[in-house]
């Protein structure tokens, strides 16, 4: 009887360590119970200066095992614990799934979910571990989505209020300061009335204003750099706004430019 209590005991000592696993990334390496077991390569999306970029999981040997690519096809997610969604293809398995990886910490993000999903074993991915890991992390987001822009007058002035993007007294978009705690460089977010977030830019003020800034548009999934440092704004002579944010003149800006695009 002593015998069965100490085995049974061994066996749930012995679970509970192998579901405790420890995870470590560091250099680019995934380190799970102190041995290395993956690589992690980064290699920049073209066109997006830097801002975005694809992931590669190779074993140790060098070889291929996973590629995450951003998936630009579905609509951006309004829960900020998605972040980005990332393609995932698992080369040996031919399997394809759709996962959120953070915004503010994709390769890290990316390293995490494959270092304690120990898909990867003795070099190679585990078919078990990769079924598990689809059905219980994947995503199946809507897809992007056409949107239909509000009756505007493109030669009004565009104008910022509290966070609200007006044309006389119509509202025709909303914007929102999501820069991360620490960062230096400024990043926002605008949105149609309805929600739908179609733009997100970042840019660095300095002693001079803004000249340049990054800007994503969700409707086509392209990220350019814009000058936005000439022609001034609709409605710079004007008299300031109540309740608008710190950089009024440089959101007014971005806003025309997308406005000029129509993507506002």
């Amino acid at each position: 009887m002593l015998k069965k209590i100490i085995l049974s005991t061994m066996l749930i000592a012995g679970t509970c360590v192998a579901m405790a696993q420890k995870v470590d990334y560091k250099s680019g390496t995934i380190n799970v119970d102190g041995k290395d077991v993956a690589k992690v390569i980064r290699i920049k999306d073209k066109g997006s200066f830097g801002l975005t970029a694809s992931y590669e999981l190779d074993n140790m040997a060098g070889n291929k095992l996973v590629i995450a690519t951003m998936a630009t096809d579905f609509a951006p997610s309004r829960n900020d614990g998605d972040g980005y969604y990332y393609r995932f293809t698992f080369l040996s398995t031919g399997q394809v799934a759709i996962f959120g990886l953070s915004k503010f910490g994709p390769e890290k993000a990316f390293a995490k979910l494959l270092g304690e999903s120990g898909v990867v074993i003795n070099d190679q991915l585990d078919v078990s571990k990769v079924n598990e890991l689809i059905a219980l992390k994947s995503k199946n987001p809507k897809a992007q989505i056409e949107y239909n822009l509000v009756n505007r007058n493109y030669g009004m002035n565009v104008m910022i209020k509290e966070n609200q993007i007006l044309q006389g007294l119509d509202q025709i978009g909303v914007f929102k300061d999501i820069t991360p705690n620490g960062a230096d460089q400024d990043a926002y977010e605008f949105s149609l009335p309805s929600g739908l977030v179609v733009a997100k830019t970042t840019f660095k003020a300095g002693k001079g204003g803004v000249k340049n800034c990054i800007i994503t548009t969700n409707k086509d999934g392209v990220t350019r750099m814009v000058d936005i440092s000439e022609g001034g704004t609709y409605g710079e002579s004007m008299v300031r706004s109540e309740g608008v944010d710190r950089h009024q003149e440089t959101i007014k800006k971005i806003a025309k430019w997308l406005v000029k695009n129509q993507y506002l």
